[in-house]
């Protein structure tokens, strides 16, 4: 079988979670990594793991004249620089089959869109890397609901959550950096598969058109001055000057253009989950019909007393962001799998290998980010937006939310 051969800019948490799904499919190697730092800790992991001959190289041009396809993983921040590179390699004589950029596509609409423009400059086939539509549960359920669909009509309303405890890295939780807080690391999860599951069988990814949305934003735990001191002395990220939310929760509205019918995606997020770890929680309703998604219910559960607590290994070998390593666990043990990264890179591979653009390109990526945009002027604005108002959809094209731009004391009243 023909093996993708690919090249991880990045060797952080999202390169280590990739690396434990490519370990289930047969048509992608890890070849190569850079990154400022853990590459050469990352490599050798890789090549114990029988995953590639992952070579460590000196910067982005190096890699990308040494693969097959680049991964871009690296800190949202970079994104520009790191498509330059990449795109003058290619214009160079670098016979790239594929890029895949993992979620979200750009801090902000401008920043999305330059990363298609590139992309399409250097004729590049792509991946945008949303896990969460190719999550085997997602699938079953269209699957299992197929008949109910075609006799009854389509889901009317999907609710989506991602919730956890809060980012591993410090640059996830400055919202300069990052482009703002909950909503833009985990809100574009949780828009994007409300879309997809509310899309009607058969239909493109964008068939439904968005009518309007509304938003609001929250710093209910991370403004809290215990909480806000702990970020600072852990994370070294001040939110007494540079806040960004930790709660968010909207709706989105939906037309199908054949038939008029308005359908509607709600999604709540937060990096205030004080339960087991990271959960994500879907459900849709359809007329007769439904459907339910908890990743926090699993056929292993342990138990480690007080007793026994000393000898815990690391919380997150059961579940990602757990918050104990005591009482009743809930154990998912093939976590990459669960939440659609295995799918994802198998089907990337096999787009790539084919001369074809992934499942998700950069452009869908690109009307997510859109989306996430325009929740945040929602939320600033106290009002729902009309996406159907082409004077809201210029504005987007250079909206960059407040808190996003440091200014999050101005739309986050908190406390001290």
């Amino acid at each position: 079988m023909e093996k993708l051969r690919v090249g991880m800019i990045g060797a952080g948490f999202i390169s280590h979670f990739q690396a434990a799904a490519i370990a289930q499919i047969r048509n992608m190697e890890i070849a190569g990594v850079t990154s400022l730092q853990g590459a050469e800790e990352f490599a050798a992991l890789v090549r114990q793991r029988n995953l590639g001959p992952c070579q460590v190289y000196p910067n982005v041009t190096e890699l990308t004249k040494n693969v097959d396809a680049v991964a871009i993983y690296c800190p949202n921040y970079t994104r520009i620089a790191i498509m330059e590179e990449i795109v003058a390699a290619v214009k160079a004589g670098a016979q790239l089959k594929g890029l895949i950029c993992e979620k979200p596509l750009g801090r902000n609409v401008k920043e999305a869109r330059r990363l298609v423009e590139l992309a399409q400059e250097a004729n590049l086939r792509t991946a945008y890397f949303e896990n969460q539509l190719q999550m085997k549960p997602i699938k079953a359920q269209m699957k299992q609901l197929e008949p109910q669909q075609r006799t009854m009509g389509p889901l009317a309303l999907v609710r989506s959550s991602e919730e956890h405890g809060g980012p591993h890295e410090p640059w996830f939780w400055d919202p300069t950096r990052q482009g703002g807080g909950v909503l833009c690391d985990m809100g574009c999860h949780s828009i994007a598969v409300g879309w997809y599951c509310l899309t009607p069988l058969g239909k493109p990814l964008t068939f439904l058109q968005p009518q309007e949305v509304s938003c609001e934003l929250g710093l209910l735990k991370w403004g809290l001055p215990y909480w806000r001191d702990k970020l600072l002395k852990d994370r070294g990220v001040d939110y007494t000057k540079t806040p960004a939310e930790d709660f968010c929760t909207g709706m989105i509205t939906y037309k199908n253009p054949e038939t008029g019918q308005i359908v509607k995606a709600q999604f709540t997020n937060s990096w205030m989950f004080e339960k087991q770890g990271l959960r994500l929680f879907m459900d849709g309703m359809g007329p007769g019909y439904a459907f339910e998604i908890n990743t926090l219910i699993s056929p292993l559960n342990i138990f480690i007393g007080d007793a026994a607590a000393e000898a815990a290994a690391d919380a997150e070998s059961a579940l990602e962001k757990a918050t104990a390593s005591r009482g009743l666990l809930a154990v998912q043990y093939n976590e990459a799998d669960l939440y659609g990264y295995t799918d994802e890179n198998a089907e990337a591979a096999e787009a790539f290998l084919q001369g074809r653009d992934a499942f998700l390109p950069l452009s869908y990526g690109l009307e997510i980010t859109k989306l996430v945009m325009a929740a945040y002027l929602a939320a600033e604005r106290k009002k729902t937006i009309d996406l159907t108002d082409p004077v809201i959809q210029k504005e987007l094209e250079t909206y960059i939310p407040a808190i996003q731009q440091g200014k999050g004391r101005d739309v986050l009243p908190m406390k001290g």
